[in-house]
């Protein structure tokens, strides 16, 4: 159990990263509100954790506008989506491994 412990990213121990990158690994990709209502944060709270994210690498930021309203959205990397899949699969085998 301890190597599988090891393998888990340290970048998703958060409920609203682990929440963001699945929301993102099942969407193409989804705007600031849109997942500041899915996980349930407050603009700050999710600024923060989006640019965690966003500095690792995982998540790819789009700015652009809808009319004359900023419209920023948010997809995951190859690279977000390999390290996700890597920690679930840790999870996965920690699990398995208490059973």
């Amino acid at each position: 159990m301890k190597r599988e412990i090891d393998q888990l990213n340290k970048v998703f121990d958060s409920r609203l990263r682990i929440g963001i990158m699945s929301a993102l690994m099942v969407n193409d990709s989804m705007n600031f509100n849109e997942l500041k209502t899915l996980v349930d944060a407050t603009d700050g709270n999710l600024a923060t954790h989006l640019k965690t994210l966003e500095d690792n690498k995982y998540i790819k930021v789009e700015k652009g506008f809808i009319g004359r309203k900023t419209n920023t959205s948010y997809s995951i990397t190859p690279a977000g989506a390999k390290a996700f899949r890597s920690h679930l699969d840790a999870l996965e085998k920690i699990i398995r491994s208490l059973n």
